[in-house]
């Protein structure tokens, strides 16, 4: 067994950062939940992120982007799902109606919901994917999943953790109806704009 490379676990962690901290569709939902629900309620969705990229990104490094390879129209199939999904989501964000008293049986998004949505989720593969490309951090196949995957996860947590806070932070701005609407329906736009990515990369 080699000795851990810093300089690689320096520059995937960086790398991890940059891609959990950035806008896409986790955050953009995180923030319309921090707003919507408060920071409590987000909690299960936050864990639900990290631990479904955690298993994503194992999966990957053992092996399962290779299926893809394969199977071209597989990765086709995931991409029309993911988009429909995605729609979905926009939809269910500019409908809410999140602080109103209607709002009661409104919920957000729960752990298992959250980890399996990586799976669909745009930016997740392409944050796995080229992660388990780009970073090697030991010879042995499983450990160096293992680190990678530990790796991200330290830093993706307090980062989408921050989007969540954030929405938190601007909830007491938007208690009127209108300006409510007129954030989620932002969000909502954000986040069909998230879909970009699918369009602009390849299969992994």
């Amino acid at each position: 067994m080699t000795a851990l490379p810093y300089a690689a676990l320096s520059a995937a962690m960086t790398f991890a950062l940059v891609m959990s901290i950035t806008p896409g569709p986790n955050n953009t939902m995180l923030l319309a939940s921090g707003v919507n629900f408060g920071f409590r309620r987000t909690m299960p969705h936050m864990l639900g992120i990290t631990c479904g990229c955690m298993v994503m990104m194992i999966a990957i490094a053992l092996g399962l982007g290779q299926i893809f390879t394969r199977f071209p129209a597989l990765y086709s199939t995931m991409e029309i799902v993911s988009v429909a999904y995605l729609l979905y989501l926009a939809w269910k964000i500019a409908a809410s109606r999140g602080l109103s008293v209607d709002a009661a049986n409104e919920r957000p998004m729960t752990f298992f919901q959250a980890a399996a949505f990586q799976w669909v989720n745009p930016k997740a593969w392409m944050m796995a994917v080229t992660g388990v490309t780009a970073f090697h951090l030991n010879d042995n196949l499983i450990v160096n999943a293992l680190l990678l995957t530990a790796a991200f996860a330290i830093v993706n947590l307090p980062s989408i953790t921050v989007w969540a806070a954030f929405g938190l932070a601007v909830r007491r701005f938007l208690t009127s109806p209108g300006v409510l609407r007129a954030f989620n329906w932002t969000m909502a736009a954000l986040l069909i704009a998230s879909i970009a990515p699918v369009f602009l990369h390849g299969s992994p």
